[in-house]
């Protein structure tokens, strides 16, 4: 169904999931509008990356509605990726994989600074090279939303500084981009909007009111904390009125 109203690209209405009985995702509402960039925080288990296959497609819901704008083109970074080490296959044959114009995966591949990786195997690559090979994947599909699960994983501090560059500048050219990450610092200087997941939404708003809210607090426990105080540090302890889970956020 089409989704033309205030840019909206993703829409999921009372989204619920279970896994083997046991409810994973349970009536989460959730809107992803362009120009934004959405964060997912929560416990271990919180059903975060269970929402974003939603999203994406590769779960699909026990109950509710799903929406997505009409040729609304996903990038998706897995949070863990399984390759069959039978099956050699290099970087620039991965990137190009289900993409409709084969020569995009080069300029992905040096806008990530990557493209020297080209002709190596997939297998041999480190952590954070294959990080930054999945995310110029992704981008390659030049899509209108980006779905990230933990894209910080494996980075040192110059790569981590590079992904939220890239964000912003997705943001900025009118994409959407929704975000899982445990690390507090690219969450608060990049992020428009924080959901707290705790299978249910817990709350919802900018970082500066997220740290304060006492669900998230509860949710995150000591983790919490630091992120507070690592916000106070950055930005001077202010906070804004919080953006209370009334419904659709």
């Amino acid at each position: 169904m089409k989704l033309d109203r205030d840019n909206i690209l993703v829409q999921g209405r009372s989204l619920t999931f279970a896994y083997e009985g046991a409810p994973v995702v349970k009536d989460v509402d959730i809107t992803l509008r362009r120009g934004e960039i959405v964060t997912l925080v929560g416990p271990n288990g919180a059903g975060k990356s269970s929402l974003a296959k939603l999203l994406v497609g590769i779960l699909k819901a026990k109950s509710g509605e799903l929406r997505h704008a009409r040729n609304c083109v996903i990038g998706y970074v897995p949070q863990h990726l399984r390759l069959d080490s039978t099956l050699p296959i290099t970087v620039d044959r991965f990137v190009a994989l289900g993409n409709s114009a084969r020569d995009r995966g080069r300029p992905a591949l040096e806008r990530l600074g990557v493209a020297g990786l080209a002709r190596r195997q997939m297998q041999s690559l480190s952590g954070g090279q294959l990080q930054r090979v999945l995310l110029a994947r992704a981008l390659s599909r030049k899509p209108d939303l980006l779905v990230l699960d933990e894209p910080g994983q494996g980075l040192d501090l110059d790569g981590q500084g590079e992904l939220s560059w890239i964000l912003a500048a997705e943001r900025d050219a009118g994409k959407a981009v929704l975000l899982i990450s445990h690390d507090l610092s690219l969450v608060l200087s990049c992020t428009d909007r924080v959901l707290c997941i705790d299978t249910a939404l817990c709350c919802a708003g900018p970082p500066e009111a997220i740290v304060r809210d006492p669900a998230y607090l509860r949710s995150l426990g000591p983790q919490a904390g630091q992120a507070l105080a690592l916000y106070r540090q950055h930005r001077g302890g202010g906070v804004v009125p919080l953006e209370r889970q009334t419904g659709s956020v």
